[in-house]
C-alpha cells in the first residue's frame, strides 16, 4: 500500500488547489494550501471578465481595503491576483455547512436563530463602518461553523463606494425589493437580507417582498417581540425599516434578554439545563435510598 499524499488538483501563485468545492457564487472555488504560510485557505477563481469596466490590475488593487475587516463572523479575506487569465481570491477556510443546510427544510431553535441573526447584523454593521456593502445575502451564502457560529463571505464581490460593481444582482429569496426592482443597494439594503434570512430561519419559507405575515403565522413557537422586529427588518419600504444593522442588532439583543426570563415552549432546554435538571433528580433518589437504609437501621 502507498503512502504517498495526493498531489494538488492545480497551482495557482503560491497555492496548491486541493478540492474543488460547492462555490455559493460565481467563479469556481477550491479549498487549497498555502505554500508560504503553510495554512489551508479557499480560492476563488474568476473570468477576467469580473473587472469591468475596470482593468483587472484596478480591480484586485480595489480589494485591498478588504483586508482590514477582521470580524469575528466575517469570512477573512487574505489575498487577489491574476493568473493564466483568471482573477483569484483567497479567503479563510471555513468548516461547516450553509444555513440552508444547517435548516434541513424546517425552522431552526428560536434563540439559536436569534443568536445567527445577531452575529450577522453585528458583521455588517462593522462593514458597513469601513464603508462596504454585502448586497448578497442569503442562507447558501452564510456558513454555520462547526462551533455553531454565523460567519457571512467576505466583501470581495460587493459595492464599496461605488468601485466594485455587481454586474446586476442575482435573484434570490433574501434580495431586497429595491434590489429586485434594479436601484442601487445601500445599507438598508443589508438590514432587508439579515431579516429575510431570520425569518426563513424561523418560519421555513421566505418573506414576501410586497409585505409578510409575522413568522408566528407559521411557527406558533416565535414569540411577539421577535415578530416584531423581524418584520421592521423586512418591511417593503427602506424608510420603515432599521436605518442600520447595529440598530437590528441592538434590538435583537433586547429579546434575548426578554426571552432569558421565561422559556419558549416547543424550544429544546439547554445542555446545562438539562444537566441540572439530571442532577436534581439523582439528588433525589440518593437522599430517598439513604432514607430507606436509615429506617431500616432505626428498627433492627
Amino acid at each position: 500500500m502507498s503512502d504517498a499524499v495526493p498531489g494538488p488538483i492545480g497551482v495557482v501563485s503560491h497555492y496548491n488547489l486541493l478540492e474543488r468545492l460547492e462555490p455559493a457564487g460565481p467563479g469556481d472555488l477550491f479549498r487549497a494550501r498555502d505554500t508560504r504560510l503553510g495554512r489551508t485557505v479557499s480560492v476563488r477563481l474568476l473570468p477576467l471578465g469580473i473587472a469591468d469596466p475596470h482593468t483587472p490590475q484596478a480591480f484586485i488593487d480595489g480589494l485591498a481595503g478588504l483586508k482590514a475587516l477582521s470580524h469575528p463572523n466575517v469570512i477573512a479575506f487574505f489575498d487577489a491576483g491574476e493568473h493564466e487569465g483568471k482573477i483569484y481570491l483567497v479567503f479563510e477556510f471555513v468548516k461547516g455547512q450553509s444555513l440552508r443546510s444547517e435548516m434541513e427544510g424546517r425552522p431552526i431553535n428560536v434563540r439559536r436563530a436569534i443568536d445567527f441573526g445577531i452575529e450577522i447584523a453585528d458583521a455588517l454593521a462593522d462593514a458597513h463602518a469601513c464603508g462596504y456593502l454585502h448586497a448578497g445575502l442569503s442562507l447558501e451564502a452564510i456558513v454555520a461553523t462547526a462551533k455553531g457560529h454565523a460567519k457571512i463571505p467576505a466583501f470581495a464581490l460587493a459595492a464599496r463606494e461605488g468601485f466594485v460593481g455587481r454586474g446586476g444582482a442575482a435573484l434570490h429569496d433574501c434580495l431586497s425589493p429595491e434590489e429586485a426592482q434594479g436601484h442601487p443597494p445601500d445599507e438598508r439594503s443589508d438590514v432587508y437580507s439579515v431579516g429575510a434570512v431570520l425569518y426563513e430561519l424561523l418560519a421555513a419559507r421566505p418573506p414576501i417582498a410586497r409585505g409578510s405575515a409575522a413568522p408566528s403565522a407559521a411557527n406558533p413557537v416565535v414569540p411577539r417581540e421577535l415578530d416584531e422586529v423581524v418584520l421592521k427588518a423586512v418591511a417593503p419600504n427602506p424608510d420603515n425599516r432599521y436605518q442600520s444593522a447595529a440598530a437590528l442588532a441592538s434590538d435583537l439583543r433586547r429579546v434575548t434578554a426578554t426571552l432569558d426570563t421565561r422559556e419558549l415552549p416547543g424550544d429544546e432546554p439547554g445542555e446545562e439545563r438539562r444537566h441540572s435538571t439530571l442532577g436534581t433528580v439523582l439528588l433525589v433518589i440518593v437522599l430517598a435510598i439513604a432514607a430507606v437504609a436509615t429506617l431500616v437501621w432505626w428498627l433492627s
